[in-house]
């Protein structure tokens, strides 16, 4: 970013992060020019559990922003590596197979083949961060 250390009050972003292959660089920056004791606030699509290739290729197709997805656990231990604190992923919304069935199956997906593996698996979330105050 084009910015100095320590000079943002706040991040906010939607959607974006799943749209870097550098999810890692992404999250050091955000945390390198924020102030001690500032706050990250990212709405994002998150992955609770193991999608197998395939399926997540084929969900990608309904869900823009799912290509990148990461799984809860690894975004949480991203942000831990990046030195923050205070994290937490909110689910806003999860998403289930009947919600995409008619697109799904338009793009010749066997959705009832597919749904114990996807249903309520993805999830618009808030993610939520501070760097550490200055000690």
């Amino acid at each position: 970013m084009p910015l100095p250390d320590n000079a943002v009050d706040v991040i906010i972003s939607n959607c974006v992060s799943n749209l870097s292959a550098h999810k890692d660089r992404v999250l050091r920056e955000a945390y390198r020019v924020l102030k001690p004791g500032g706050r990250l606030a990212v709405s994002d699509v998150v992955v609770r559990g193991e999608i197998p290739a395939d399926i997540r290729r084929s969900v990608e197709l309904w869900v823009g922003c799912i290509a990148g997805a990461l799984d809860e656990s690894a975004y949480l231990e991203k942000l831990a590596r990046a030195g923050f604190e205070e994290i937490s992923i909110e689910p806003t919304r999860v998403y289930h197979v009947e919600d995409a069935r008619e697109f799904l199956c338009g793009h010749g997906v066997d959705v009832d083949g597919i749904a114990p593996l996807v249903d309520g698996r993805f999830f618009s979330g808030f993610i939520r961060a501070r760097k550490p105050a200055a000690r």
